[in-house]
């Protein structure tokens, strides 16, 4: 049976997009292995997608996709490959290709197909992370990673997908860890930093391993507590789960290591103080407004003169729009 009535194949409408069809090229390469991908009940579905965080919201809309993948075998082709390649060669890093929105139109099978692609994939990333004797804990939180990523798609655009779509497959290959407060990927020392740490003795090559910070929303204050647990629990948790690679420093590229904030809060404040745990790289040269008004705002769009000023962090951001200056992106290093 062909695609419903009114829409279009997935992958004719992938082909479409420029960049959508430089992935469907990618996902042609012969090296990648086939794999079987499962999706996950229709009655059993609603338990799978809120043990991941799914916004309540959400749920009623996925689940009415989900038959789409049973009667349209173009769909259900193109699942299976997107599976393959977001899983290619799991124990390598940067390996996998990422799952893309599809240029569907009104067809919210497009918005919400890399969702379904992390659901198929859910089994294989769950007997990679028992395979390493990852806690389950540990395990339920990173992957918990989906639902928060939905719900920032959802106060940003009112409906249901993932911003960006490519993020979570950090997590479903088992680069990026939820490790407390922060998230820890796996991964090559970042651009810009790896002479500073050569220079500093702890790595020997710009291709050696950090453990790579993010500052996941939703999660609460970013209070220096919080923080010295993480970092407590990355230390041992690579040592235990990945011996044979070797993390010596923690790396983070941010808004939030712009050093201008220290002009705009208090020195004693949870942003001031963390940026205070890193050595610095140079910072992007190119202004990043969006992102600190998005994470902070909840929507990159809203007009400057619109920002409200509720928080000292919200005036921080709005203040220095508003008087014709930009944010950067920050880079920063430290022992870990």
């Amino acid at each position: 049976m062909g695609a419903e009535r009114g829409t279009t194949p997935l992958d004719e409408a992938a082909r479409t997009d420029e960049q959508s069809a430089r992935w469907l090229a990618a996902l042609e390469d012969p090296g990648i292995a086939p794999v079987r991908a499962e999706l996950p009940p229709v009655d059993d579905l609603p338990d799978v997608l809120l043990g991941l965080a799914v916004p309540h919201e959400a749920v009623a809309e996925l689940l009415a996709l989900r038959d789409r993948f049973d009667r349209d075998p173009s769909a259900r082709l193109l699942l299976e490959r997107a599976v393959a390649g977001l899983l290619h060669r799991p124990d390598e890093i940067g390996e996998g290709i990422a799952p893309q929105t599809l240029p569907t139109g009104d067809d919210p099978l497009g918005r919400c197909f890399p969702i379904f692609v992390y659901l198929a994939a859910l089994p294989h990333t769950r007997a990679l992370h028992r395979a390493r004797g990852i806690e389950d804990e540990v395990s339920r939180a990173s992957l918990a990673d989906l639902g928060r990523q939905i719900a920032v798609h959802r106060r940003r655009h009112g409906e249901t997908g993932t911003t960006p779509p490519g993020w979570c497959s950090l997590a479903f290959r088992g680069e990026l860890y939820q490790l407390g407060r922060l998230q820890f990927q796996r991964a090559q020392l970042l651009e810009g930093l790896a002479p500073f740490v050569i220079e500093a003795g702890l790595a020997s090559d710009p291709t050696d391993l950090c453990a790579s910070l993010h500052i996941p929303d939703f999660r609460g204050p970013l209070s220096p507590d919080v923080c010295d647990r993480s970092l407590e629990r990355a230390r041992s948790f690579f040592a235990r789960h990945y011996p044979e690679e070797r993390y010596r420093t923690a790396a983070c590229s941010s808004w939030l290591l712009d050093t201008q904030l220290r002009t705009r809060l208090r020195p004693g404040s949870n942003i001031v103080r963390f940026q205070e745990r890193f050595r610095f790289g140079p910072p992007d040269s190119e202004p990043d407004d969006q992102s600190p008004v998005a994470f902070v705002f909840g929507d990159p769009t809203v007009p400057w003169d619109e920002l409200p000023r509720r928080t000292s962090v919200e005036r921080a951001i709005g203040d220095h729009l508003r008087s014709g200056g930009h944010w950067y992106h920050g880079r920063g290093w430290f022992p870990l």
